[in-house]
């Protein structure tokens, strides 16, 4: 007789005898050890003690005290620990009765380098390095175009070093008035270093400073009748007005803040942040974390600034829509990663009012939109069940293409959608690595594809605990492509998955597209239903990101130098051997006493470079 596993108040007053009163982080788990939820604690007994209570829950309380099976503890010196604590394991545990903040993107940066005598000014993401950063921005379009505006007007360079030390003439960027092309001597060093800080001074909002300086400058190039560069700084100083003029309206009181505004509705929520720097706003993004309806505004606001700030260096100021219980606890803590004092308002009047409230109507919005979409989206779903026979609308659709030509740079493609559209931070690329394939064997490509996917899949998560798992596949193909993929799901032992093939018909129509399962005669259907267009769009989703991969990685092999691949042959030594040679081409091809030959290169690393060439004829 198999022993019944106890849970509710009872395990937590029996685990409550061996707490004290230290601060640190509770863990409540389920009768599978599974967690259920995350908290910190100031007074560890005091808070566990509240739940044994048998008044005062809301809902969702009560069914996770229902549900509590185990506990868990770690005590921490400080509250501020516990909170630190709290927040890592709640986005590694990613417990069911928690906040989660389950699109946690991340944001680039404009990087200005300081490797180089002639800084690079470029997108930058990730871990930081010796640069000035600038940032964060909202989305890689707002980079692109505050990095178009900067070389419109100060004419700095993006292309990378190896590229600057290589080059013998001007690039496109320099006929075109976006680069002072220092690559090749066109501007001074000390000059280019003042185009760097005016840029600095630029992304720091100073611009009157600059429009002041280059007014000047130009006054100054006319007085010494130097027209052709008092007439190029004419072209910046207009440049920087219409950069100005464009920029839209923008805060003048608040320099550096992140603006948070919170609207919930119906169990479902909306953060919005505005990203205020240099007096100015460098876009919006939303979030919509994982809530319910008995939650307070200021309960999910907590776990928000908590979760969003573990990753990301906050700001000096952070303007929220709802205040918060433990806002001094979190004060510190935002100080103590950015390294200096960080503020927490929660405003009620003023200019600052003004933008909480702009971003509280945006999240309003914007949760209209979702919710509004996400009805729409769990129709669709509920009429590709009824079309393909499944038993229950998928929760997670997986689209497979793949994008070659003739078998080169070929690659496979994943795509992801979900009762919440597509789901971008899932899709996945692969690189075809078999170079035993016939070119262009899609059935080959496909069968490495679906191999590579399940296998790690199975490896990850045998059970099928995760919501990794599709509930349908979408093949881009007919009966053949449906069988292969079949024996490939055999082989695998998954061969409860729902497939289907989605094929061009007849004269390869959209429109007219046929449906192929395992078992079942191709179907159709009909024009006007709106389950047609729905997989219509996601196979081409799918088939747009395996051609936009593709073409990403044939452009990398076109650009691709050859000597990039000799060992010990640097940015110095590739700028010899093709000023020497003129192309690598003819490197490749020169004799051993031809490379000798070459200024700055030893006899040694002729016979390595002859060599790298060579031995594989």
């Amino acid at each position: 007789m198999n022993d019944v596993v106890k849970t509710g108040p009872e395990v937590i007053k029996r685990f409550l005898r061996t707490l004290d009163g230290s601060p640190g982080v509770y863990r409540m788990l389920d009768a599978d050890s599974r967690v259920l939820y995350v908290g910190k604690a100031r007074n560890l007994k005091n808070r566990v003690a509240s739940y044994t209570r048998s008044h005062g829950h809301s809902g969702r309380i009560r069914r996770m005290i229902s549900e509590t099976a185990s506990m868990m503890v770690l005590t921490t010196e400080t509250e501020l620990e516990a909170l630190l604590l709290e927040q890592n394991l709640i986005k590694q545990l990613k417990p069911r009765y928690n906040v989660l903040l389950r699109d946690d993107k991340s944001f680039p940066n404009i990087e200005v380098t300081h490797t180089h005598a002639f800084p690079q000014i470029r997108k930058h993401r990730g871990r930081k390095g010796q640069g000035t950063y600038f940032g964060p921005f909202a989305s890689a379009g707002a980079v692109n175009r505050v990095l178009n505006q900067l070389q419109r007007v100060f004419l700095l360079r993006n292309c990378s070093d190896s590229d600057f030390e290589t080059r013998t003439r001007p690039c496109l960027n320099y006929q075109i008035k976006r680069c002072s092309a220092p690559c090749v001597g066109f501007i001074t060093p000390e000059d280019y270093a003042s185009s760097v800080k005016d840029a600095e001074l630029f992304l720091r909002g100073q611009t009157t400073e600059i429009q002041e300086k280059l007014a000047q400058d130009m006054s100054a190039a006319a007085e010494d009748m130097e027209f052709e560069r008092a007439a190029a700084l004419r072209d910046r100083i207009k440049a920087l007005t219409n950069v100005q003029s464009v920029q839209g309206v923008n805060p003048q009181g608040v320099a550096e803040a992140d603006v948070i505004g919170l609207h919930m509705d119906g169990g479902q929520a909306c953060f919005q942040v505005f990203f205020i720097r240099a007096n100015q706003n460098w876009g919006n993004a939303d979030f919509y974390p994982r809530v319910s309806d008995d939650m307070s505004p200021a309960e999910v606001t907590e776990a928000f600034l908590g979760q969003f700030y573990d990753t990301k260096d906050p700001p000096r100021m952070v303007l929220l829509s709802h205040g918060i219980e433990d806002a001094d606890l979190m004060v510190a803590a935002l100080s103590e990663k950015a390294g200096r004092r960080v503020q927490l308002l929660h405003p009620q009047r003023g200019e600052k009012f003004d933008l909480v409230q702009g971003a509280v109507r945006n999240a309003r919005e914007s949760l209209g939109r979702k919710m509004s979409e996400s009805a729409t989206q769990a129709k669709l779903l509920r009429g590709v069940a009824e079309a393909f026979d499944l038993p229950a609308p998928p929760l997670r659709i997986e689209v497979y293409d793949n994008s070659h030509i003739q078998g080169s740079h070929a690659v496979g493609a994943m795509i992801v959608s979900g009762p919440d559209g597509f789901e971008k931070s899932q899709y996945r690329k692969f690189n075809i690595k078999d170079t035993a394939l016939t070119p262009g064997d899609d059935f080959g490509m496909m069968k490495e594809v679906l191999t590579r996917r399940f296998k790690r899949l199975l490896k990850e998560d045998p059970e099928r605990k995760s919501d990794l798992w599709p509930g349908l596949l979408l093949i881009d193909g007919g009966a053949g492509q449906v069988s292969a993929v079949r024996d490939i799901m055999r082989e695998l032992q998954v061969e409860d998955i729902p497939m289907v093939g989605v094929a061009k018909g007849v004269d390869r129509d959209h429109g007219k597209e046929e449906f192929h399962r395992t078992g079942h005669r191709p179907m159709a259907l009909p024009r006007t239903d709106p389950v047609l267009y729905f997989i219509q769009r996601l196979r081409d989703e799918a088939h747009r990101f395996a051609i936009g991969t593709h073409r990403a990685k044939r452009a990398k092999a076109f650009v691709a130098n050859p000597l990039d691949e000799v060992p010990g042959v640097g940015a110095t030594r590739k700028r010899a051997l093709l000023a020497h040679f003129g192309s690598a081409k003819a490197v490749s091809r020169a004799a051993l006493a031809d490379l000798k030959a070459v200024d700055g290169i030893s006899g040694a690393l002729a016979e390595a470079i002859h060599r790298h060439f060579h031995e594989k004829d």
